[in-house]
């Protein structure tokens, strides 16, 4: 779930939907057509009998596995231990495991056809429609009444009622005919309950914040394009009144034209690549199932901005399983194969459609195919033959520069993970998820973390509220950036970057920033240019050279590792990834080295890292008002 939205400026107002395409054009070309093409009907069962027999076999399995689940409903308590301790998992525990096996039931009957999960997805759509809200507690304080239990009179619309709404709208697309066989009540209830809880809302309401429809200027981030892109759905599989079907898709075309305008004109993710499945790859799908209904004619792949926001994820990509993860995204992370293999596709982008094909060779579809929602579930079960025919390549990009989002990436060489690759950040300290973390860098060597980004612990309420920077993964000293005068970075727009600049030559790749500004005036700083510098097939090197105002002999230069680390002697520490033993060199008269212990006790970090990692601290000795040193890193050679 994600950040509320701070007062913030979008980048353009370019409207590339509603600027270009009428409403009269809609309403002359929508049809089903198209979509009842791409995502046959459960009675279409030539069809569904064409799916692979070892994918049909594991979801008549799953599906048998759901036919006694016990439907669960969500106590008060659950709803009020959020507003408690800010515990979220009790009730979206509960949430997610009614949804998970709905689904399991859905694909099941859809694969075998012989009416055997009919009376348990019965069950369990009346059991979601009985469930007084849709929505997950961490929401609640959209409503009127603020946090805690759920106001049946004000339903909000928020990322649990678009996942539960979009899986609902599916289930009575496939199947309310067969729910009808049983009693015409079923049906009924499921149409008056999305209706009444979500539709109604949507059209006759422009105050929820990620609409952006209400004049204001605000964040736009992933919540706008995955709920319009639910909203879309839901629309196109329900309503029946023409006018209200035409104006409610023209309104989501109005609000997603807004998270499209926020987005900078380098294609970059402020959220990471974690996020980028919902921000850049919900867009994907929205702008899919805009164009199938369509007859595309209604389609902005052609354009420059879309195609960026595509290349963005194969250019965050480090090796295996790794990417980029500035903010709150995981250092480690599976994709969405088919999202990015038809992304790179509709927009003529070639290495992103072979790394998809890579993808889902990786994740062995051969076996299984992800089926975690309604809609890429049936994507991907027709899908599959032609993304694991397809040509496969990882996106080892050699550099890439997004200047209006601050993110350098360069590598030893480009189309191999072999040697040095990282990453560099400029930007301001109030994007979305953000993190005081101006300036930071990331570093790996033969696909192996040597400097890290944490990432963020799992979510509860003190994530997004008041308490954020209190945490200690958000602070920048747990961020490879100084530590100033005994003071750390300030989250804020005007705590950003300047002079940022990023050259890349054959041999060389450097990135530097004044990081001066990401500080607040009782750092006393006047000036801090830092510089990362790749020296290809040889080193990476980080130089810091500044002016204060005063110094206080408590400025300590921080980096984040999860390489085991030791003193190797004078003016040398080495890190070991696993795999490669690096030396990380500097000047002990200038700097003194110090390194500790930090444990990984969460289960959203443990993903990614080991059970400790490490915080290495370089202690400033200059006891002047200006000053440099350097740091250099290289490999140890056997």
């Amino acid at each position: 779930m994600l950040l509320l939205p701070a007062m913030v400026f979008s980048q353009s107002e370019r409207n590339l939907l509603t600027g270009k395409f009428s409403k009269g054009l809609l309403k002359e070309t929508l049809t089903m057509d198209f979509l009842r093409q791409e995502f046959p009907h459960y009675t279409d069962r030539t069809k569904w009998e064409s799916v692979n027999p070892v994918y049909k076999k594991k979801l008549v399995t799953d599906g048998e596995a759901a036919l006694d689940y016990t439907w669960q409903t969500i106590p008060a308590q659950a709803y009020l231990e959020y507003v408690r301790s800010g515990n979220r998992r009790i009730m979206e525990d509960v949430y997610n495991e009614n949804i998970a096996a709905l689904k399991k039931l859905a694909f099941a009957e859809l694969i075998e056809g012989k009416g055997r999960f009919i009376p348990q997805l019965i069950n369990g759509t009346w059991a979601i429609c009985e469930i007084t809200s849709w929505s997950i507690s961490a929401a609640m304080n959209l409503q009127k009444a603020g946090a805690g239990l759920p106001d049946v009179e004000e339903p909000v619309i928020e990322l649990g009622a678009g996942i539960t709404v979009n899986a609902m709208a599916w289930i009575y697309y496939q199947f309310h005919e067969s729910f009808n066989a049983a009693g015409p009540l079923v049906s009924k209830r499921i149409e008056q309950e999305i209706n009444r809880r979500v539709l109604e809302p949507y059209y006759t309401r422009n105050d929820f914040w990620w609409m952006a429809l209400d004049g204001k200027k605000r964040m736009v981030n992933n919540w706008n394009i995955w709920l319009n892109y639910n909203m879309l759905t839901t629309i196109l599989l329900l309503e029946k009144d023409p006018q209200k079907r035409v104006d409610g898709v023209y309104k989501t075309m109005l609000s997603a034209d807004q998270f499209i305008n926020y987005y900078k004109n380098d294609g970059a993710c402020e959220e990471g690549p974690a996020y980028w499945a919902h921000a850049g790859g919900m867009l994907y799908n929205y702008l899919s199932l805009l164009g199938m209904a369509t007859g595309n004619k209604i389609s902005i792949f052609d354009q420059p901005l879309v195609k960026n926001i595509g290349s963005y994820f194969a250019n965050a990509y480090i090796d295996s399983s790794w990417f980029l993860n500035y903010a709150d995204a995981a250092a480690k992370y599976t994709a969405d194969a088919s999202l990015v293999y038809l992304y790179g596709k509709s927009t003529g982008d070639q290495p992103l459609e072979q790394f998809g094909a890579w993808l889902a060779k990786d994740q062995h579809w051969d076996q299984a195919v992800p089926v975690e929602t309604m809609y890429g579930g049936m994507r991907n079960l027709f899908l599959a033959p032609e993304i694991m025919a397809a040509p496969a390549k990882q996106p080892f990009t050699g550099s890439a520069w997004m200047p209006e989002t601050g993110i350098a990436v360069a590598r030893d060489r480009e189309g191999t993970q072999k040697g040095f690759y990282f990453s560099a950040l400029g930007g301001h300290n109030d994007e979305s998820h953000n993190h005081n973390d101006v300036g930071t860098t990331v570093l790996f060597y033969n696909g192996q973390p040597v400097l890290i980004d944490v990432g963020s612990e799992t979510y509860t309420r003190q994530t997004f509220g008041p308490e954020r920077y209190s945490i200690w993964t958000m602070r920048s000293i747990y961020h490879n950036v100084p530590f100033i005068n005994g003071v750390e970075q300030k989250e804020g727009r005007q705590y950003a970057a300047k002079d940022v600049s990023f050259v890349n030559t054959r041999s060389t790749a450097k990135f530097s920033l004044d990081l001066s500004a990401a500080y607040p005036p009782t750092a006393q700083v006047k000036d801090w240019k830092r510089t990362y510098t790749l020296n290809r097939g040889k080193s990476f090197s980080i130089a810091d050279n500044y002016e204060l105002a005063a110094n206080e002999n408590n400025t300590v230069i921080y980096f984040m590792t999860s390489a085991i680390t030791r003193k190797a002697g004078n003016g040398s520490v080495v890190l070991n990834t696993g795999t490669d033993q690096l030396e990380m060199k500097y000047d002990p008269s200038a700097l003194e080295f110090t390194v500790e212990d930090v444990p990984i006790k969460d289960s959203r970090l443990l993903q990614s890292w080991p059970p400790v990692i490490y915080r290495i601290g370089f202690r400033v000795l200059n006891k002047g008002l200006k000053g440099s040193h350097l740091i250099t890193i290289r490999k140890i050679n056997n």
